[in-house]
């Protein structure tokens, strides 16, 4: 590392050294000199914290400078730890997002390089990740979200604690990025009316979930997650916003969408389900969504009846479908709360009013063919579809 302005290095412990300026001199004496740490990237942020703080004292234009706490200003900088893990859980208490993909990128990295602290991490560590996930079978997008969660942790850490190092996460270039991405399939339209009819039919509410999903763009967790309080049946509004249970994946994931037809008809038969705070009481397990067992008790069905199609393609097909109706991206984007490069924009405003939005949703929605009343199944049936 190159030499660190204002320190020395004696028996491997840096040292804050330098001279007053003379009218200082009677405040701080001739000398500061001030051990700092052992580690040169922690030595170099403190000296350079500690300067800006000196300097700042010393060019008041009173003839009285006040003197700075040189050891209790030093212990101010550091942090109770340098660890990753505890950077990370900072880091990830101020986020208000999905917190699961970056704790299992963590997990794995971790198991691989350690716990140390976030100075100590190398290139060679980042390509160890990399080569790792391929390993495993990963595909690129997926290596792509793990790096991309890593570097957004380890670039909070760096500015946080002023430390002067390059990510080791920075370009990581990965080996045939995208050349194993393969297109999700999307439903047709009868099958989306025969599985919204079937769903409607069913007495399950697991089966609701498919019209709720695939009129709604909704990601499965925001729907299966949702408070009763967040459902407007009065209005046909629901209210996607993070709560004690479950985050929201990205700050643009926050959104009110409209309710109409299928996903009008099968809400109001979901909350006569609940019993609860919740719409899906049954997977809130200790205060927490799990809409993953949700998702797997959902896929049983749609690939069963719907060749292997699943809950994450209605997304798609829902997105494909206000394409075919030459809906503008950005409203696209705010109807699913995708966040992408035409939706950066809409930061500055509040977006679309849900007027617009609902004048979108009519030009896809699908009469519901069935008079059916939704009927809830007995106990043996809930633990069947629950």
């Amino acid at each position: 590392m190159a030499h660190i302005q204002y320190t020395i290095c004696r028996s491997s412990m840096y040292y804050y050294n330098r001279r007053v300026p003379k009218h200082a001199v009677k405040t701080y004496g001739p000398f500061i000199r001030q051990a700092l740490s052992k580690c040169p990237e922690e030595a170099a942020a403190y000296s350079k914290r500690l300067s800006n703080v000196l300097e700042g004292s010393w060019s008041g234009t009173t003839e009285v400078i006040s003197p700075v706490n040189i050891s209790y200003l030093l212990s101010s900088f550091k942090p109770k730890s340098f660890r990753l893990t505890e950077i990370a859980e900072e880091y990830l208490a101020l986020r208000d997002m999905d917190q699961k993909p970056p704790r299992v990128a963590l997990a794995v990295f971790i198991s691989l390089a350690g716990d140390r602290n976030v100075s100590q991490y190398t290139r060679e560590d980042a390509k160890l990740f990399v080569r790792h996930l391929e390993m495993r079978g990963n595909k690129t997008a997926t290596i792509r979200r793990r790096i991309n969660s890593l570097s957004a942790i380890l670039n909070y850490a760096y500015a946080e604690l002023d430390l002067d190092k390059r990510n080791p996460f920075s370009r990581m270039i990965i080996k045939a990025e995208g050349d194993d991405s393969t297109k999700r399939g999307v439903f047709t339209n009868d099958q989306l009316k025969q599985g919204y009819d079937k769903g409607l039919a069913s007495g399950s509410q697991i089966k609701l979930l498919m019209p709720l999903l695939g009129e709604t763009g909704c990601r499965l967790a925001e729907i299966v997650g949702l408070r009763l309080e967040d459902i407007d049946l009065e209005n046909d509004l629901i209210h996607i916003r993070p709560n004690p249970a479950r985050r929201l994946k990205t700050r643009s994931s926050q959104r009110t969408l409209p309710l109409v037809g299928y996903a009008r008809a099968a809400m109001e038969a979901a909350t006569k389900w609940s019993d609860g705070d919740y719409l899906f009481p049954r997977y809130i397990k200790d205060g927490k969504c799990k809409a993953d067992h949700a998702s797997a008790a959902l896929n049983k069905w749609l690939k069963k009846d719907f060749d292997g199609l699943t809950a994450h393609c209605l997304r798609h097909t829902f997105r494909d479908r206000l394409r075919a109706v030459e809906c503008p991206m950005d409203m696209i984007d705010q109807i699913g709360g995708w966040k992408s490069v035409s939706s950066i924009g809409n930061n500055y405003g509040q977006g679309y009013l849900i007027q617009k939005v609902k004048s979108w949703f009519a030009k896809i929605e699908f009469t519901i063919a069935t008079t059916q009343t939704f009927k809830i199944k007995d106990s043996k049936d809930r633990k069947l579809f629950g």
